[in-house]
C-alpha cells in the first residue's frame, strides 16, 4: 500500500454543534489537508462518536480530533475523553472561547489534551495550520500506521468466540466482527472453504484463515510479539498488570534489558475495568484499557520487550541466572526476576455456570461484551470495586442491572465513591444476601435461580446475561517448590519470611531478604500476587517501580 492510499484512508474529525462553525472549520481543513487526509465532520458528540466507533471497525486510523468545548448533552472535553477510549491514538484538540480557558486548561490532565484554540481561529495559515501540522506529524511518528483490519466470523453465544474477540479487544487489535449467520459471514466462511460448524474463523490482515485459534496462533498472525529477542536479560517481568508494566518501565527506563511476558493481554483485571476514578492524577477517572495502552508504550518506548501469549510454567535457579520456562519447552534467563503474576477471577461453583461461561456467563468481560447487553436485563455477582465498576459501566446501554451481593451491605467490599454512584443510577438494583444457586439454559444463558440467604426462598429470573466478580485467586501454582507462598497461595516476601527472626530456609546471604524480595535470592514479587498486598491499582505501580530498586540494590551486590 502507498504513502498516498495510507494517508487517503487517515481521518481529521472535527466535532462542533455550530452547523455554520462546523462547515467553515472543515472547509479550512480540506483546504489543506484534504488531498491527504479524509475531513470527517459531526455536529454532536454522540454522532462523532458513532463516527469514530464506525471508523474503528473498518480499521480506518483517526490523526486528529478538533471539538469544541461548549456543546450540549455532552461538552468537549467528555466527547474527547470517551473518544479517547476508541482511538487512543489520535492527537485531541479543544476548540473553546476565550472565557473557557481554564476549562481547556484543566483538560489537558483529565483528557491528555494536546492543544487547545481560541476561537476565531483566523487567519488559520497563522493559527491553525501550524497546531495541526505538528500533530500530524506526532501522530505519524507514532505507532498508529493503518493496518487492514483483522476480521472474525463467529456466533453470538460460541465460548471461543467470545474468547477470541476478548484476547484482540484487550490487546488492542483491531477487528471487525461478522455473525456466521450474516451474509457476509457466510461469504468469508465460504471463501475459507467451511462450512459454520468450527468457529470463530479468524481472518488476519494479510487474508490467512485461522480456524479455532489458540492465544499464541492468533498472537503471532496479529503482530504482537511472542518470542524473546535475546535469551538471557538483566530482567524478565512475568506478568503484565499494573505492577508488571510499573516493572517494565522503571527497568528499562533505568538501563536494565528487560522483557515483560504476558500469559494473555496486558493489563490485567485493571485492564479490564470501564473506569478508575480513585487513580492518583486522573480526577474524572481513565479506562483501565486507556491506561494499560498508555502504560504498554510507554514501557516499549524505553526499550522493554514485551511478550504476549505466553504461558509460564516453571522458574529455575541455575547458579547466577533465573530461567523461566514457557509451556511449549522454550525459555528465557535473567539476572532477575520479578513475579507480577497478578490474581485471576475465582469461578462460580454453583450448577450450569461452567457449561455457560462465554455463552452468557463471563469472568470480567463486561467491556467485549457490553454492546451485545443494550435495551437487556443483566446480572452482575460481587460486591467489590470490579462489580460496581462493571455495574455502571453496563447501565449505560442496559434496561437493568442487578448486582447480586452474598454480604449484607456493599461497604465493606466497594469504595464509597462506587456506592453513591450506584445508588444515584435509576436501572441499577442491588440485591443484599443474595447468591446464584444455579444457571439454565441450552446453548446459552437464559435463567437464574437465585436464593435469598436469610430466608432461603429461591426465584427463578429471566436473563441472557451474567458477569462474576467474586473475589480473585493467585496464579502461582507454577512457582509450587520454589518460592514460598502462604496457605492461599499468595507469595511471601521480605519481613513476612523473617517472622521468627530468622531466614527463610535455604536462604545463603548474611543479608535479610529484601522488602518485596522473596525466598530465592534476586526473585522479587509486586502487586495483588503478594501476601498481604493491598489490591489496588496504584499500590501495584509503586510495587513495580519499588521492586526495580531493589533489583537494582541486589545485581550490584552480586
Amino acid at each position: 500500500m502507498t504513502q498516498a492510499v495510507e494517508q487517503a484512508r487517515t481521518v481529521i474529525m472535527t466535532v462542533d454543534d455550530d452547523p455554520g462553525v462546523s462547515r467553515a472549520v472543515a472547509r479550512d481543513l480540506r483546504r489543506r489537508y484534504g488531498g491527504s487526509y479524509r475531513i470527517v465532520r459531526a455536529e454532536s458528540g454522540e454522532s462523532a462518536l458513532d463516527a469514530l466507533s464506525e471508523l474503528k471497525l473498518r480499521g480506518d486510523p483517526v490523526a486528529v480530533i478538533l471539538a469544541d468545548f461548549r456543546m450540549p448533552r455532552m461538552n468537549g472535553i467528555e466527547f474527547l475523553e470517551r473518544a479517547l477510549d476508541i482511538h487512543p491514538g489520535a492527537r485531541r484538540v479543544l476548540l473553546t472561547a476565550y472565557a473557557d480557558t481554564d476549562a481547556a486548561i484543566d483538560a489537558i490532565n483529565v483528557v491528555d489534551l494536546d492543544h487547545y484554540l481560541l476561537k476565531p481561529w483566523d487567519p488559520p495559515e497563522e493559527k491553525l495550520y501550524p497546531v495541526l501540522d505538528e500533530l500530524l506529524q506526532v501522530w505519524r511518528a507514532g505507532d498508529y500506521r493503518p493496518v487492514p483490519s483483522t476480521k472474525v466470523v463467529g456466533h453470538r453465544w460460541s465460548a471461543r468466540s467470545s474468547q477470541v474477540r476478548e484476547f484482540l479487544a484487550r490487546n488492542q487489535v483491531p477487528y471487525r466482527w461478522y455473525s456466521s449467520d450474516e451474509p457476509e459471514g457466510r461469504r468469508l466462511l465460504a471463501a475459507a472453504g467451511q462450512d459454520g460448524q468450527r468457529l470463530p474463523l479468524v481472518v488476519t490482515p494479510d487474508g490467512t484463515p485461522l480456524l479455532e485459534p489458540e492465544p499464541a496462533e492468533l498472537a503471532a498472525h496479529v503482530g504482537l510479539a511472542t518470542t524473546p529477542a535475546a535469551d538471557f536479560y538483566d530482567l524478565v517481568v512475568v506478568g503484565g498488570g499494573p505492577a508488571g508494566l510499573g516493572a517494565a518501565v522503571y527497568g528499562a527506563s533505568e538501563g536494565l534489558r528487560t522483557v515483560l511476558v504476558e500469559r494473555s493481554a496486558t493489563g490485567g483485571q485493571a485492564g479490564q475495568s470501564s473506569r478508575i476514578e480513585n487513580y492518583l492524577g486522573f480526577p474524572d477517572g481513565v479506562s483501565g484499557a486507556q491506561l494499560t495502552d498508555r502504560a504498554r508504550r510507554q514501557a516499549t518506548r524505553f526499550g522493554a520487550e514485551i511478550l504476549t501469549a505466553r504461558e509460564v510454567t516453571g522458574l529455575e535457579i541455575c547458579g547466577a541466572a533465573r530461567t523461566v520456562r514457557f509451556s511449549d519447552g522454550s525459555a528465557v534467563a535473567a539476572h532477575s526476576v520479578i513475579l507480577a503474576t497478578g490474581v485471576s477471577y475465582r469461578q462460580l461453583p454453583a450448577p450450569g455456570v461452567e457449561e455457560l461461561t462465554g455463552c452468557g456467563v463471563f469472568y470480567g468481560s463486561a467491556l467485549t461484551e457490553a454492546p451485545a447487553c443494550q435495551g437487556q436485563d443483566v446480572y452482575i455477582v460481587g460486591g467489590a470495586n470490579s462489580a460496581g465498576q462493571a455495574a455502571m459501566y453496563l447501565s449505560r446501554g442496559a434496561k437493568s442491572v442487578t448486582l447480586l451481593v452474598r454480604g449484607a451491605s456493599l461497604a465493606a467490599s466497594m469504595s464509597y465513591y462506587l456506592i453513591q454512584q450506584i445508588e444515584e443510577a435509576s436501572n441499577i438494583t442491588v440485591r443484599t444476601g443474595t447468591v446464584v444457586d444455579a444457571a439454565h439454559g441450552s446453548d446459552h444463558l437464559e435463567k437464574l435461580a437465585l436464593r435469598d440467604t436469610a430466608t432461603g426462598e429461591t426465584e427463578l429470573v429471566d436473563t441472557q446475561w451474567m458477569f462474576v466478580f467474586i473475589g480473585a485467586a493467585p496464579r502461582t501454582d507454577w512457582l509450587d517448590g520454589t518460592v514460598l507462598r502462604d496457605g492461599r497461595g499468595f507469595i511471601l516476601s521480605g519481613p513476612d519470611l523473617t517472622a521468627d527472626g530468622r531466614p527463610p530456609p535455604g536462604w545463603e546471604l548474611d543479608r535479610p531478604p529484601y522488602h518485596l524480595e522473596t525466598n530465592v535470592p534476586g526473585v522479587f514479587v509486586a502487586g495483588d500476587a503478594r501476601a498481604e498486598s493491598a489490591k489496588r491499582v496504584a499500590s501495584a505501580v509503586g510495587e513495580g517501580a519499588m521492586a526495580v530498586l531493589l533489583v537494582h540494590r541486589y545485581l550490584e551486590q552480586s
